[in-house]
């Protein structure tokens, strides 16, 4: 089978499992919030593991279905390529690191959850790892790889203001106020900038072989 053709295929499947989680992770949200849909649609995409996800979503889907187009040839740079697998492995360090175990989902809710925080991760990481052309990554880079979750961020602690709630208990400015609760979003950042140069290291190194 030619390289493309297991490209497509690796890509398609993977784009279905993700699409597939989202959609089974906003029903349970739905039905945990008594069918109020606007209520559970709020808290479900004020989550970085859900929107991150769409991201991966997005990609593999308008590379694969909608090529020519010009959103798919800014999926297909390998620049957001990269930078969106920093984005979805942080999302896969940070909950098995820190927030696994702060809460015990069950049945669907588990299965939810590990597609989201485990599979979608370890499927676009070996997505960049082996289709990924790293050709024209660059140093820089990684600094403009921070504005999205510094939009995130900035969004979260103005909804957080307003509504008196938070989505991760690292940024509960409530429990932990100010000081503390940017001290951890600012180590989560400089972890991610730290992945971001790590992974343009290893695209240069990669794209000699």
């Amino acid at each position: 089978m030619k390289p493309a053709a297991i490209k497509s295929i690796y890509v398609s499947i993977t784009a279905m499992m993700v699409w597939f989680a989202l959609g089974l992770q906003l029903k349970l949200s739905i039905g945990h919030s008594g069918g109020n849909i606007w209520h559970a649609l709020k808290l479900y995409l004020s989550f970085f593991t859900i929107l991150t996800n769409i991201l991966v979503a997005c990609c593999l889907t308008f590379i694969i279905f909608f090529k020519g187009t010009g959103i798919s040839k800014f999926f297909s740079k390998a620049s957001t390529q990269t930078a969106i697998a920093v984005y979805i492995l942080v999302v896969g360090l940070v909950y098995n690191i820190s927030l696994r175990g702060l809460t015990h989902p069950v049945g669907l809710d588990r299965v939810a959850d590990e597609l989201l925080h485990v599979a979608s991760p370890l499927l676009f990481l070996c997505f960049w790892i082996f289709f990924v052309k790293k050709a024209g990554l660059d140093y820089k880079d990684a600094v403009k790889w921070l504005i999205y979750p510094l939009l995130y961020v900035l969004l979260i602690v103005v909804r957080g203001y307003i509504i008196n709630a938070y989505p991760y208990p690292f940024i509960n400015v409530v429990n932990l106020g100010y000081p503390k609760a940017l001290l951890n979003t600012g180590i989560i950042l400089l972890i991610m900038w730290v992945l971001s140069l790590l992974f343009i290291f290893i695209g240069k190194k990669m794209k000699k072989i």
